[in-house]
This record gives structure tokens, sequence and C-alpha cells, in this order.
């Protein structure tokens, strides 16, 4: 009787005291494992609309979710602390109460109880209920983190794994490359949380920033220009026969532009009665780029100076082509077509499941359209993988397969091509015991030697 009740003594005194340590170390580990998923799966924009929509405690989850750094090395720093502090705690209460075996029972704890109750439980809670969960905690996280020598020493045990592992380290907070956010783009168009059309241009966006101006502009071989010593009267009919507002000015050739002509400029001429004037006094300055530049420079370059139009130089100092704002924003937003444009579609399909396609449309294009994997390479466009590929200055009716497409030169413009055909090619197993067949010729016909 007396060893019973030294036991039970015992046990209300010390372990019961632990015990419920140990109960309200487990609450708080499920509340910031609450946080710490419903916070973390807070977008910056859904926050911001949150706060928009007058909703309690938002603006504190929109500072969060804008800084996740901030929040997060502090909140796992503490979980970690807790964690540790319940883990010796329940193996030395266990350990109390039944002597060896408690070893094992506090490992079972440790693992069912924390596991169940301040993982699984709350995560799930806070992936099903991610705006509860996240504007439930903002606030106690918020003072949490903010708590300045929690900072301090997240920050210090931050520095200390930057100097074990140099470079980018962790200060800088997370990385999202762009595979992952067009992932998230992909994942939120099958939810139907945004439209196909916005997917895509959420892809257009990325790509942008990887696009240079020689991947957009208008070649050489397709400028309309004119010479500086025209009349403005003859500058005009060039002006309306094409439908330009600019037009860029050569002095001895394609490769001397000396400025741009406006199209206003030239009819404010003509109504002062200046028709035979020479355009060259007329002109504006032209402004000139690399054909390796980036185009979100150039378009930034475009709103900052007011400028349309930049005549594209190659490595050489050749003129390569030409862009225009219009040709920035189409590689944003597509096409844009207006009543008076005549052209070529880029891309129409014809019978027998091929495609034709205009020459200057880009690889990376065709192959969304072809679900295929034509190669990328010196070449931009269709019609330079098929000039690549053939070799030799091409003539209509040439061909060469490639990746499993047959691609022919469909319409030749001098050493141009301007029109590709795009074949997809079957494969057809041979017979047992049959050789395999000889490739195609790349010619596609005759000898054109």
């Amino acid at each position: 009787m007396t060893g019973a009740a030294l036991v039970a003594v015992t046990v209300s005194s010390a372990d019961l005291t632990m015990i419920a340590v140990i109960v309200v170390l487990l609450v708080a580990l499920t509340f910031l494992a609450l946080a710490e998923t419903g916070i973390t799966r807070m977008s910056r924009a859904r926050a911001r609309g949150l706060e928009a929509g007058g909703r309690a405690r938002a603006a504190r989850l929109v500072r969060l979710v804008s800084h996740p750094e901030e929040f997060i090395n502090p909140l796992l720093l503490v979980v970690l602390v807790l964690q540790s502090v319940q883990t010796a705690l329940t193996t030395l209460v266990t350990e109390r109460l039944f002597g060896t075996a408690g070893l094992v029972v506090g490992l079972v704890v440790n693992i069912v109880l924390v596991f169940v109750f301040t993982e699984a439980i709350p995560k799930t809670w806070a992936v099903q209920h991610t705006e509860q969960a996240a504007l439930a905690t903002a606030g106690p996280v918020h003072a949490l983190t903010h708590f300045w020598p929690l900072r301090i020493v997240s920050q210090g045990l931050i520095g200390l794994t930057n100097v074990i592992l140099p470079g980018k380290g962790l200060k800088q907070g997370p990385f999202v490359s762009e595979a992952e956010l067009l992932a998230y783009a992909d994942e939120a168009a099958e939810g139907e949380a945004i439209e196909p059309e916005e997917r895509a241009l959420i892809q257009q966006i990325i790509e942008f920033g990887d696009t240079i101006v020689r991947e957009v502009m208008v070649p050489r071989t397709d400028m309309v220009t004119v010479s500086g010593d025209f009349r403005v009267a003859d500058v005009m009919e060039v002006v309306l026969l094409n439908g330009y507002s600019r037009v860029p000015v050569c002095g001895e050739g394609i490769d001397d532009v000396v400025g741009v002509i406006y199209a206003k400029d030239l009819m404010r001429a003509e109504r002062d009665g200046h028709e035979d004037a020479e355009v060259r006094s007329l002109m504006r300055t032209a402004r000139f780029v690399p054909e390796t530049k980036k185009v979100t420079e150039l378009l930034r370059e475009m709103q900052a100076e007011q400028f349309h139009m930049a005549i594209v130089i190659d490595e050489y100092g050749g003129t390569a082509g030409l862009a225009t704002l219009e040709d920035l924003i189409e590689e944003l937003v597509g096409e844009i077509v207006d009543e008076f444009d005549v052209e070529d579609p880029r891309i129409e399909p014809i019978a027998g499941g091929d495609v034709r396609v205009n020459g200057r449309l880009a690889v990376d294009e065709a192959n969304e359209v072809l679900d295929g994997n034509l190669p990328e390479g010196e070449w931009d466009t269709i019609g330079g993988l098929l000039f690549s590929k053939l070799g030799k200055v091409p003539l209509e009716g040439d061909s060469v397969e490639v990746n499993g497409f047959r691609l022919w030169a469909d319409k030749v413009q001098g050493r141009r091509i301007s029109r590709v055909r795009i074949s997809r090619l079957v494969a057809r197993p041979s017979p047992p015991g049959q050789a395999e067949p000889e490739p195609i010729d790349a010619s596609g016909g005759g000898d054109h030697r």
C-alpha cells in the first residue's frame, strides 16, 4: 500500500505536470502546422483579394506572403524547438512510468500521436480550407516571427548555413523556375481557376523575357525602304500602297539607313505645297539596336523614349531588319491584323493531314501546332530550318526529313523559302527478313545541281 501510494504521489506531482506541458506543446505544434500550410499555400494575389474584400487580418497576411523568407525560417525554427522539447519530455515521462519499456511506448506515442494530431489532421484541413487557416493564423504568426530575439537567432543560423553552403544561400528566400511557374499555370487551368487563353498568355509572358530582337524583326528582305533623294509625292505613294506609317530612308543602299520618314510629315509637306522636296529634308533620326538585344529591354526603351521603330543591325554592322512596337506586342498577344492587312495565313491545314506554314513561322510555334520536336539551332524559323537541312539554295518541291516530319519548299521567292508544307511521317515496319528501306533523297525530286 505504501509503495502504491508513493507511485501515485510521484505521478500527480511531477509526471502530470510534464504531461500537461506535453499537451500544450502538441496544441502549439498543431497550430503551427496549420499556419505553415495555410500561409505558404496562399498566393500574394489571393491575399490581396481578401484584403480588398475587407477580411479581418488580411493586411497581416499580405505582409507575410509578400515576404515569405521573413516568416518561414523563424516559424520552422520554433517548430523544431517545440518538437525537440516535446519528444524529450514524452520520452522522460514514459520511461519514469514504464521503466525500460517506456522507451518503446514513448516512440510509439511520438510517431502516432504527433503525426496524426500535429501533422496530418491540421495540414489536411489547411489544404481544404486555405483561406480560413491563413486568416486565422496570420496575426499570431506575424507577432511570433517578428519577435526580435527569435529573428536574430534565425538569421544567425541562416548566416551559418550560407557560410557552409556559399552561393545564393537561403537569405534570398525561395527560388521558383520558369518550368515550375508553367506547371502552376497548367494546374490552375486544369482546375478551371484560369482560362486556357490566360494560361497561354502566361506562357508567352515567360518566354517573352528570353526572346531576342532577331526572332521578332521583319527581315531585310521584307523591308520597304525609300531613297533619301526621292520626292515627297513619290514616297507618299509608297506609303499609301503599303499602308505603313513609318518607312526607313536609305542613302547608298539598305545597309546605309540614314533616317525614318513619317506618313504624317509627308501629308503635312504635301498640304503645304512641298511635294517636290527631297524626303531627306523631312526624315527623322533612326534608332539602331543589335539583333541580339532582348525584346524586353527594347520595349522599355520604346516606352521611355517614345519611338515605335528600330533598325536592327547584325554583328557586321549591316542591316538585319527592323522591329516595330507592333512586332513586340504581337510576341505577347499573337498576330494583330487590321482590315487593310493582306497576308498569307501563318498556319493553314490542308487535305491529307499536312500543314502549310509561313516560312517565317518560329520553330517553337510549329512544334506547338504539330506536337513535334523539330530542332532549334542557328535558325529561328521553319524556312531557316529547311534551308539549313537542304544545304543548298532551294527550289520549289525540294524536301528533307527532320525528326519524323517531311518539310517541303512549297513556295520559293528568289533564294528565300516563303512557304513550307509539313507532312508527318508514318513509320511502316518492314516485313520479317526484309531490309530496312533506303532513306528518301533530301532533294525530294530530280537532281537540281
